[in-house]
């Protein structure tokens, strides 16, 4: 069996996080992804979470580059250009995230492409947007969160902005460079012509956040932050973290009455809501001091024998042994040429009828470089030796 996307092709230009994240997605779903990268390598080939480089190789592209082949192509060379025009007029699919306009530049934008390519489906990922008043700034995770409001929602009250802790705004811009293209793939097939599609960093980390924009704009008064961590902006008791003698555990929307007689809180067994917002604080406070008093285990089983919705806040380090993350077989090992043994974070869905079990590591830099030139440039082994003595190429 193969993917549900068996017979794509993608064509990757994108570099850094929401491209590559989105089309290791599609590649984990059967898609051929041909991942174009300058001489140089991803910008994340030089760049690395931790400043983690195992094996030379960074932690960074290792994490979003499985089950993809590379070339590399020096694109402002005459010869590489063309190379790029022969791939991107047998893919189905084209993936870039430059700032809007450069590849229009090289000759390679939406509206070239789609002269020898009709029915290509050509997805731009942008910081900010393609045109508008920040289109021409830099765009990245960080600028993103803070143009859409994020970092102020993060934290306690007295506290500075807090960012979220991952790249929030690339992941969900992934998300929906993968739904926009596979929706604009579906278009195809009823009309025969693919189309242009545009997703940025700012409008996907203000759709994530539909709930807390529209309780804004309905209400009279803006959210303020907790005072001592009860929840969010947005939430109010008993949602939150709480301690242990071991650990900590989270609770979410539950009567406070029904926690209040587990942990034997009199002051509390009148308080039907499960989201009180005013006082919340209070709550939370003479929470804290009965769930303090128990071992994090002996506390989760106790709640979930009365149905209290809780869990284990896990340490990082922790996730992988999780009971359920490892029946979920959510982390993989993998061989890797240079970094040897890796462990990788696996596709998220399964299919009844389809696999999803293809799991190469991430490829070097201009491994496939040769291959791919023959097969979509139709180029003979001695023009690829040509041009890789030249540096237009790199394998």
């Amino acid at each position: 069996m193969s993917g549900p996307l068996d017979g794509l092709v993608i064509a990757d230009f994108s570099q850094l996080l929401q491209g590559p994240f989105a089309t290791q997605a599609m590649a984990d779903l059967g898609a051929r992804v041909i991942k174009i990268e300058p001489l140089g390598g991803d910008w994340t080939r030089s760049y690395a979470m931790l400043n983690a480089y195992p094996g030379g190789e960074s932690i960074s592209y290792l994490a979003f580059n499985r089950n993809k082949e590379s070339i590399a192509i020096d694109l402002k060379s005459p010869e590489g250009l063309e190379l790029a025009r022969r791939i991107i007029a047998r893919a189905d699919i084209v993936v870039e995230n430059f700032r809007p306009g450069v590849m229009d530049r090289l000759g390679i934008g939406y509206e070239a492409s789609k002269v020898d390519n009709p029915g290509l489906v050509y997805v731009a990922s942008s910081g900010f947007g393609v045109d508008g008043p920040y289109a021409k700034r830099p765009g990245q995770d960080l600028l993103a969160q803070s143009v859409a409001g994020l970092p102020n929602l993060q934290g306690n009250i007295d506290d500075p902005p807090v960012p979220v802790g991952i790249s929030i705004a690339d992941v969900s811009a992934s998300l929906h460079i993968v739904y926009g293209a596979l929706a604009a793939v579906v278009e195809r097939s009823r009309t025969g012509l693919g189309q242009r599609v545009d997703v940025s960093l700012l409008n996907s980390i203000i759709a994530v956040q539909t709930q807390e924009f529209v309780a804004t704009l309905a209400s009279a008064e803006p959210p303020t932050r907790p005072g001592d961590g009860a929840g969010n902006a947005f939430t109010g008791a008993p949602y939150g973290v709480y301690p242990t003698l071991d650990g900590w555990i989270a609770i979410a929307m539950n009567p406070v009455k029904l926690l209040a007689e587990v942990l034997d809180i009199p002051e509390l067994l009148g308080e039907e809501s499960k989201n009180v917002m005013t006082g919340r604080e209070r709550i939370k406070g003479l929470l804290d001091a009965k769930t303090a008093e128990w071992t994090r285990d002996d506390l989760l089983d106790e709640l979930l024998t009365h149905d209290v919705w809780c869990a284990p806040v896990n340490d990082f380090a922790d996730v992988p042994k999780d009971p359920q993350v490892v029946h979920n077989g959510m982390f993989r090992t993998v061989q890797h040429p240079l970094a040897g043994e890796i462990t990788l974070v696996g596709p998220p869905i399964a299919f009844s009828s389809q696999t999803t079990d293809r799991f190469d590591a991430p490829p070097l830099l201009g491994a496939d470089t040769r291959s791919i030139a023959e097969e979509f440039g139709s180029l003979r082994p001695d023009e690829i030796e040509s041009l890789l003595t030249k540096g237009v190429l790199r394998g």
